[in-house]
């Protein structure tokens, strides 16, 4: 019963709570792993896009220390609750903005203190020790040792943590699975049409930017795009924090593909499977026939196509794709008989996809149903039913 169990603070079942280094170390082609904010991404480390520090660097910057497996690595300024798990394997070190917790696994699962970090609880306590800046927030870390945690057996601790982390895990396996699909249908693009069909035609020639708009109280956090909820490493978005002020905003449709026009060198992709808005910062590109949208999607999701709109961006600190420059991609326009032999495929590709997306969201709702009753106690049968 949740009577039962103890509320400790956190330095009594932690080995230490560490700082990173306060400081962005010189980048590297290669090397030890450099963490950022933009590498937590849905509760888990996502490294599709890697900054590197070279492996010489990397003893100056793990001297306050270096991250090892089961640590729980989080931010505490300007993104605030923000929580992963160092995986097995990792080598490398923290960035700006984040710190990491070391349980003593003799007293705690390192699962179950991950996912208390979601609970409403612990979201209460840091909203509490939140200090409002000029500029951004921040928790500073110094409260930290003492916020508490409410603490079960280690038996339920363990039943909670393979609940939850099993509904991780297929998401995970989901989200796997779409990188393996998008990558064979882009190897099969571009076996068919890269290097061995003349060029014969630019993108302007198959696609053109959205002008339509559409009401924004038309839409909801679900068909909103922009370029903070769409995910680096061509890894589709999540749902967006909120919506747009306007009155109105860009019309998106079914079979566009959204691209973030903001640093072009993350990757930003996203293919509509149903009718959509997206903000100003996001470029909208509408075939110009429906046939041509997964032929669209995966000319414009090679690297190549990005490295052309990096190279004709503008700025340096914050730098925009050229929307002119970009229309004047090389391309070639298929036939009609090709697009059908190439859709043959390459829809179900993206509808499977799709589908799987859609999965992982009932089972992020789920998890995030689950989450705040397992840690208040309320599941009781749970808790009490087969455990010796």
């Amino acid at each position: 019963m949740k009577s039962e169990w103890a509320k400790v603070p956190i330095e009594s079942i932690c080995q230490g709570i560490y700082d990173g280094p306060h400081a962005t170390p010189a980048p590297s082609d290669s090397g030890a792993i450099f963490l950022g904010i933009s590498n937590f991404v849905n509760g888990r480390l996502n490294f599709s896009d890697i900054r590197y520090i070279a492996e010489e660097d990397l003893p100056k910057w793990t001297k306050r220390v270096t991250p090892q497996a089961h640590d729980i690595v989080f931010s505490y300024e300007a993104t605030l609750n923000l929580y992963a798990i160092i995986p097995e394997g990792f080598r490398g070190c923290l960035g700006r903005r984040m710190a990491l917790m070391r349980p003593d696994e003799s007293k705690v699962d390192y699962r179950y203190l991950y996912y208390y970090m979601y609970s409403p609880a612990w979201r209460a306590e840091i909203e509490a020790h939140k200090v409002m800046g000029s500029t951004v927030d921040r928790i500073p870390l110094i409260y930290f040792p003492s916020f508490t945690i409410e603490l079960p057996s280690m038996t339920i601790q363990r039943r909670i943590a393979d609940i939850l982390s099993a509904l991780d895990d297929k998401i995970e396996l989901n989200q796997k699975v779409n990188e393996n699909l998008e990558r064979q249908a882009q190897a099969i693009f571009e076996s068919w049409f890269t290097g061995k069909r003349e060029i014969n035609g630019c993108l302007a020639d198959i696609c053109q930017y959205s002008k339509e708009k559409v009401a924004v109280s038309s839409l909801d956090l679900e068909s909103y795009y922009s370029t903070e909820n769409m995910l680096s490493g061509k890894a589709g978005a999540t749902q967006a924090a909120n919506l747009p002020t306007t009155i109105q905003t860009i019309k998106c449709n079914v079979g566009d593909v959204l691209i973030s026009n903001i640093r072009p060198y993350f990757k930003k992709i996203v293919y509509c499977h149903a009718d959509c808005g997206c903000s100003t910062d996001v470029l909208c590109f509408a075939p110009k026939k429906q046939e041509l949208s997964a032929y669209l999607f995966f000319l414009l999701y090679a690297d190549s196509f990005f490295d052309f709109m990096v190279a004709g961006s503008k700025g340096t600190k914050m730098p925009r794709g050229d929307k002119q420059q970009i229309m004047m991609y090389p391309v070639y326009v298929p036939s009609d008989e090709e697009l059908v032999g190439f859709n043959g495929f390459a829809q179900p590709t993206l509808k499977q996809v799709q589908l799987n997306r859609e999965e992982n969201k009932r089972l992020i709702a789920l998890r995030d149903a689950l989450l705040p009753k397992l840690m208040a106690g309320e599941i009781r049968a749970f808790q009490e039913q087969n455990i010796q």
